[in-house]
C-alpha cells in the first residue's frame, strides 16, 4: 500500500529540504512505537522527506509540551503529533496554527480534539468504538465481566478502550479498572492482587505491550494463563505468541504502520500539490486470532 502511494508522486515535484517532525507521547520504554519509527523511516526514504522522530523519554507530557515548541521554533514544513492530553498540548500546537505550520494528529485524541487544534486530520482507531467491538466479541463468548489494565489513564483514549469494552458488556465502568502505571513489576503486582481479591473475574483486558507482558507474567504466577479470558490492544512478538498458544484470545491492530506513514504523505502532498483527504483516517481496529496470527507474528515490531 506504501508502495502505491510513492509510486504516485512524480519525481519532479520534489522540494528540497523537506522535513518533517512527528511527536509522541510514549516513553523509550514503550516497545510498541518502533512499528511507527520504521513507517515513517520507510515514508522519509519513498517520499523523499527528511521525519524526525521526538518524545518524552519518561512520557512526561509536559516534556512533550516543550519538545512541540522546541518543533515548532525549528520551523518545518508539518509536524505529526499525538493529542495524549489536548489541555496540555493545545498551547504549543496554537503556535504550530499561527505559524502556518499544518499539522497531521494521529493515534491518541479524538477527531473533534484534532479538529479544534486546526490540524488537516486525524489517522487513528476510533478507541470507544475498538473497546466496543472487543467487549462485543467478549459477551459472544459468554463473558460477564472483566478487569482492564489501564497502563496509562492520564489519556482520555485509554479510558475509552475500557469504556467501551464495560458498555458492549452492559456493566458499569468502575473499581475493576485498575491504574496500573508503567512500571512492569507494579503492573504485575496489582494485576495479582486484583485477581486475588476478586476471584470471580471472567476476563481481562490490556490496552498495549506495557500493561500486556506484565499480565502475561502475572497470570503465570495465579496459574490463570490459558484459564481466563485474555484480550489485548496492540501486538508485539510476545503477545502474538500468546494468541498462537491459546493464552491470548485475540489482539486489536490499530495498524500503527498506517499511523506513521500516512500522516508523512497526507504532509507531503499538501506541501508539495496543497492537496489533503477531506476526512480524517481509521487505522484500525482490527483482531488478530488465532486463526490469522501467523503473517502478524511474522511482521510485529515492524510493519504490524
Amino acid at each position: 500500500m506504501a508502495a502505491s502511494f510513492a509510486a504516485l508522486l512524480p519525481s519532479t515535484a520534489l522540494a528540497d529540504g523537506e522535513r518533517f517532525v512527528l511527536i509522541s507521547h510514549a516513553p523509550d520504554s514503550d516497545s510498541w512505537w518502533n512499528t511507527i519509527k520504521n513507517a515513517i523511516n520507510e515514508a522519509g526514504d519513498q517520499l523523499n522527506v527528511e521525519v524526525e522522530y521526538r518524545n518524552p523519554p519518561t512520557g512526561d507530557l509536559a516534556d512533550m509540551a516543550r519538545i512541540i515548541e522546541q518543533a515548532v521554533a525549528s520551523n518545518p514544513q508539518g509536524i505529526i503529533t499525538t493529542i495524549a492530553d489536548y489541555e496540555v498540548l493545545k498551547g504549543p500546537l496554537e503556535k504550530a496554527r499561527k505559524k502556518g505550520i499544518p499539522v497531521v494528529t494521529m493515534n491518541s485524541g479524538t477527531a473533534q480534539e484534532s479538529e479544534d487544534l486546526g490540524a488537516i486530520l486525524h489517522v487513528g482507531q476510533p478507541e470507544y468504538d475498538a473497546g466496543y467491538g472487543a467487549g462485543k466479541r467478549a459477551k459472544a463468548d459468554g463473558v460477564k465481566n472483566f478487569v482492564c489494565v489501564n497502563h496509562y489513564i492520564t489519556n482520555p483514549a485509554s479510558v475509552e478502550r475500557c469504556q467501551g469494552f464495560a458498555d458492549a458488556l452492559g456493566v458499569e465502568l468502575g473499581s475493576q479498572m485498575i491504574d496500573s502505571g508503567q512500571d512492569p513489576t507494579g503492573i504485575e503486582k496489582k494485576v495479582m492482587a486484583y485477581l486475588r481479591a476478586n476471584p470471580e473475574t471472567e476476563a481481562v483486558l490490556t490496552l498495549g505491550p506495557t500493561s500486556a507482558h506484565p499480565t502475561i507474567r502475572a497470570l503465570k504466577k495465579n496459574r490463570q494463563l490459558g484459564n481466563i479470558y485474555f484480550g489485548t490492544f496492540d501486538l508485539s512478538g510476545e503477545i502474538a505468541q500468546g494468541i498462537k498458544d491459546g493464552n491470548i484470545q485475540w489482539g486489536i491492530d490499530q495498524q500503527p504502520f498506517l499511523q506513521g506513514y500516512l500522516p508523512v504523505m497526507v504532509l507531503t502532498l499538501f506541501n508539495r500539490y496543497g492537496v489533503a483527504p477531506s476526512n480524517n483516517i481509521n487505522s484500525g481496529p482490527g483482531f488478530v486470532t488465532k486463526e490469522n496470527v501467523e503473517l502478524v507474528e511474522k511482521l510485529a515490531g515492524e510493519y504490524r
